[in-house]
């Protein structure tokens, strides 16, 4: 098996995206490992995660009186430290700058919990339900300076049930998240992902599905 490629992960939150890129990095054919993982946040449940799992935890504190892109920049060196190739955000709930972006070109991934193009930017899992939609899902995109606008890899459904609210719908797009993105960035560090124009062709091997039903 080839080397593993290095991917570091930014995180806001509790990580359970997080996990499930943990888990799989913990599988023996799995072409990635994770380098370090960063937040903005000093208690965020994420870099505990990493901690448990042997991985190195950075808290990058946001500069609230600074440019943002300062931030990125401080970020950009820990990621380059750690040999970082790839950059997946994982319920980081800041906007990158083109200084990160511009570091990693077309290596940065992100997911959403909802099917884009609807229903961008945060709380997206009530906006579905306050739009009495009857299929929501989750999304992995590639990064671009707008928000949850970039190119589209994979997509999985979920169906909106009459007697959902917010906790039950968020759980079950959870699941599919945690399928989602292990399939997105195996198929990006194995070099199956490539940008045509605003679609991404996906070389997709049989058994893989960049569609997926859930819920």
């Amino acid at each position: 098996m080839a080397a593993r490629v290095p991917i570091g992960v930014l995180a806001s939150g509790s990580g359970t995206n997080l996990q499930a890129l943990i888990d799989a990095c913990g599988e023996p054919d799995y072409p990635a490992t994770i380098a370090v993982v960063i937040s903005n946040r000093r208690d965020a449940f994420a870099l505990e995660r990493a901690r448990r799992a042997g991985i190195p935890a950075v808290h990058v504190p946001r500069f609230r009186k600074r440019p943002r892109s300062e931030h990125d920049a401080a970020m950009v060196e820990v990621l380059r430290e750690h040999g970082v190739r790839w950059v997946c955000l994982a319920g980081y709930m800041l906007l990158v700058t083109p200084t990160l972006l511009d570091a990693f070109p077309d290596r940065v991934l992100n997911i959403h919990p909802a099917l884009l193009p609807s229903f961008r930017g945060l709380h997206a899992q009530q906006q579905a339900l306050d739009a009495g939609v009857r299929i929501t899902g989750a999304t992995v995109h590639f990064v671009t300076p707008g928000m949850d606008e970039g190119p589209i890899i994979c997509q999985g459904a979920v169906p909106v049930r009459p007697d959902d609210d917010l906790e039950r719908l968020r759980a079950r797009i959870l699941q599919v998240e945690h399928r989602l993105y292990p399939l997105a960035v195996r198929q990006a560090v194995e070099g199956r992902l490539r940008l045509d124009g605003g679609r991404v062709r996906v070389d997709a091997r049989p058994g893989e599905d960049n569609a997926l039903w859930g819920g």
